[in-house]
């Protein structure tokens, strides 16, 4: 059984995890129209706006209540009401997603108390707008929760309670925070080629895309509409990606009645024959030819790939979730955990690691038990550690601001597993070095006469 080591540093020496609020505006950015309102000081969300564009490389829309100091002192119920009113009145959005930070929890703010109160004496001004708080404070947890939690508060807060009829070809899909852009898109056109009709929330892959509107834009363009939130009652399927996301499953279940599955990973041969086959058990249908060719060619990628796997030692830092999937990734092609650092402790999931040990720390703690191994693998931020070790690095998570494309990188089922093992090969033949005949047989040296010696400049 993995064993969980806790946190012993008192402060964070090179950080690891990103704030709850970070990831529960990254949530509201998947709805359609939407306007994540962090409520707090002006530089909580310039932090985070300043990785969103790095990451995304994109206009993200991202407001703040800026309290000053005497609204610290006396309370931000006044500054969070104008910043409400404000919104809709320039820019008109379905929904403020309100993500609370540690300014106003470390000072016990009744945030929810104001929120409803807002909506109540402004209930005519804000017609047509959805305003949906998430309690999300920076000094607990990471992206991970903020966005499941931001997830749930919407479902709590729109979603039409009680049993409805039922959409037999509707399926709701809540994916974790660590799908891309491209891992939501391919698992759309995968649902849909099954007949099937899928709802995503949130769904980044409308809005964060990368597509250029023919007029500005305010909001977020694209992702779930509002209207779909509130109708996800109606469908005959939930299915959930990622151990965080289980209690937003939970909620809407009791709300609605809808059954949710739960998939730790769609990584992988196994996870992603596991989802095939509930889709066609779903709509009846069997897999269509595209989605067995996409399978036949992971098998011969798993083939072709595996020799450059075997033994190696990999060091991988990430949210829970993401770490169980990675984790498995490379214990399923032979690979060996040599370090696994994570964020918080509180996910049922570190127990189902494949590994010794996950250590709850930053990536200094991973350049001290990655020390050795032949690949890290956690964001952009561990570029420093990896090029001081002389170890390659694969950057996954969330920032990556010194590559492009990181959105549109496909990780998940067939395709994106065998996109994957082609990455992470290329990356082991890239940092290989061609062996010596001393390296491969360390009594040659010994025994072969100086003048039969290789000189080591015939090497170079």
């Amino acid at each position: 059984m993995v064993r969980i080591l806790p946190q012993t540093k008192a402060a964070a020496v090179n950080p690891l995890k990103s704030s709850q609020p970070l990831g529960a505006a990254l949530a509201f950015l998947g709805v359609d129209g939407a306007m994540p309102l962090f409520h707090g000081s002006q530089g909580c969300t310039s932090f985070t706006l300043v990785l969103f564009v790095r990451h995304f490389k994109e206009a993200i829309p991202l407001q703040t209540t800026a309290m000053d100091e005497v609204a610290t002192i006396l309370g931000g119920a006044d500054h969070l009401e104008q910043a409400i009113l404000n919104l809709k009145a320039r820019t008109r959005p379905t929904l403020i997603g309100v993500c609370t930070t540690a300014l106003v929890e470390t000072r016990g703010d009744d945030c929810a108390g104001d929120v409803a109160n807002i909506r109540l004496k402004r209930m005519e001004e804000l017609a047509g707008t959805e305003v949906v708080l998430a309690n999300t404070p920076d000094f607990d947890g990471a992206i991970e929760e903020g966005w499941a939690k931001a997830v749930t508060a919407m479902i709590e807060r729109i979603t039409r309670p009680g049993e409805q009829a039922r959409q037999s070809n509707k399926i709701v899909i809540l994916p974790g925070w660590n799908l891309t852009v491209a891992d939501i898109e391919h698992l759309r056109e995968m649902i849909e080629s099954f007949g099937l009709k899928p709802v995503i929330l949130p769904d980044i892959s409308g809005s964060l895309d990368g597509t250029v509107p023919d007029r500005w834009v305010t909001t977020t363009y694209g992702g779930t509409s509002v209207e779909d939130i509130r109708e996800l009652g109606t469908a005959e399927q939930c299915i959930v990606i990622g151990e965080h996301m289980r209690r937003p499953a939970e909620l809407l279940q009791r709300l609605t009645g809808v059954p949710y599955v739960l998939f730790r990973s769609l990584t992988g041969l196994k996870d992603a024959d596991r989802f095939v086959s509930l889709l066609s058990a779903v709509s009846g249908a069997a897999a269509p030819a595209g989605v067995r060719r996409r399978r036949a060619q992971l098998q011969d990628a798993l083939l072709d790939g595996h020799f450059h796997f075997g033994g190696k030692k990999i060091a991988i830092a990430a949210e829970p979730d993401q770490l169980y999937q990675l984790a498995s990734f490379f214990i399923a092609m032979g690979s060996e955990i040599a370090a696994a650092v994570t964020t918080a402790a509180m996910s049922k999931i570190l127990e189902e690691v494949p590994a010794q040990s996950v250590q709850i720390g930053d990536l200094s703690d991973l350049e001290a038990l990655g020390a050795g191994a032949d690949l890290f693998v956690t964001h952009s931020h561990g570029r420093q550690a990896a090029q001081r070790l002389g170890i390659p690095l694969m950057r996954v998570g969330f920032p990556i601001f010194d590559r492009l494309g990181a959105q549109h990188k496909l990780t998940i089922l067939y395709q994106g597993t065998r996109d994957l093992i082609f990455e992470v090969a290329n990356i082991f033949e890239a940092n290989g070095h061609a062996p010596t005949p001393e390296a491969l047989d360390p009594l040659r040296k010994r025994e072969m006469p100086d003048e039969l010696r290789p000189s080591p400049l015939a090497r170079h």
